[in-house]
């Protein structure tokens, strides 16, 4: 099992700095965003496409940190209705492939999207609990209409390319949680699509990580290793919290998240939190994940991915470190 980290928290570094602080820490795998939502920072497509001299001296950068780059990591939502954001989303996911397929990377980390609730509709639509007919209407559109075509689409060009796409379930999108992953799969014929197992966006659902790997079983690709702290505030509004506020386009703490979307503004008593690994699940708890991961697939890379709005950058990236090392007994 590969122990590492999503680079898109060091951003503000070039390559070689952000491998060199991975190092540090004692990780020994890298995951590199290649588009979607945020640009490719840390990954220079074009020269990669132009050659192999300029692919070999690329991984060379990762060699000579002593770590190994498991995966490209392009979340974004594919199936966006807006034109300037879900066909770009889409090609670069499209790229993705074929730049890992280039780097002999075998895996591509993903979100599935999110359509609008019709035909007509300009704005992606998150539809779940369907116990009005009017939103079944609105899922058989979303899945027959949009995502099983173009989920179908790639999977053919990843198993053309021999690259595992694994995708984030993540809320937000049509593919959230292992029902519907599986339902993804099936609808498609993929044998190169399955899951990319962030606990994170599964523990605020009730969903037990633990027991959705094992349900899973080969179908889990990759892993992400952050973490979530359910508070008090839940008590009162439950999971289902929508107290977030705008962040306008112009403002200094904009993240853009393609045309005029940005990452909205988190409640100031938020019902459940993301955390560092370790700060919402303790020592022993990622001890039973590992362990169920590596019984899937003994080679399974695990990055970091820090989110963690408490802790500084390298704060952020160090508990998370300690904590997962400790709980792989390293």
């Amino acid at each position: 099992m590969k122990l590492g980290a999503y680079t898109a928290c060091l951003h503000d570094r070039p390559l070689p700095d952000a491998l060199t602080t991975l190092a540090s820490l004692g990780l020994e795998s890298a995951e590199i965003n290649s588009g979607g939502f945020l640009p490719p920072v840390h990954l220079p497509v074009e020269e990669i496409r132009a050659s192999q001299g300029a692919r070999e001296e690329y991984l060379g950068l990762f060699e000579d940190a002593g770590l190994t780059l498991t995966a490209l990591n392009c979340n974004g939502n594919p199936l966006d209705p807006d034109p300037v954001v879900g066909p770009r989303h889409a090609q670069d996911v499209l790229d993705s492939i074929e730049i890992a397929a280039l780097l002999g990377v075998p895996r591509v980390v993903t979100m599935s999207g999110t359509p609008a609730a019709g035909p007509s509709g300009t704005k992606p639509v998150w539809n779940v609990l369907p116990w009005h007919s009017a939103f079944l209407d609105v899922r058989d559109y979303q899945w027959n209409e949009v995502a099983v075509p173009f989920w179908r689409k790639v999977q053919a060009h990843a198993a053309d390319h021999d690259v595992r796409v694994a995708i984030e379930m993540h809320p937000h999108n049509v593919v959230y949680n292992p029902a519907t992953l599986e339902r993804l799969v099936t609808e498609t014929a993929a044998t190169h699509v399955g899951a990319e197992m962030d606990p994170s966006h599964l523990f605020w659902q009730g969903i037990d990580p633990v027991e959705a790997v094992r349900h899973l079983g080969g179908l889990v690709f990759n892993a992400a290793a952050k973490d979530t702290r359910i508070n008090p505030a839940a008590r009162v509004n439950g999971v289902l919290d929508d107290r977030f506020t705008r962040v306008l386009p112009d403002a200094p703490d904009a993240v853009g998240l393609g045309g005029d979307y940005t990452l909205s503004r988190w409640p100031s008593e938020a019902s459940w939190d993301f955390v560092a690994v370790g700060r919402g699940h303790d020592v022993a708890w990622w001890r039973g994940f590992l362990s169920a991961l590596e019984q899937v697939d003994p080679d399974m890379a695990v990055n970091i991915e820090h989110e963690d709005q408490e802790l500084d950058q390298m704060g952020g990236l160090r508990s998370a470190a300690e904590t997962l090392l400790e709980a792989a007994g390293r």
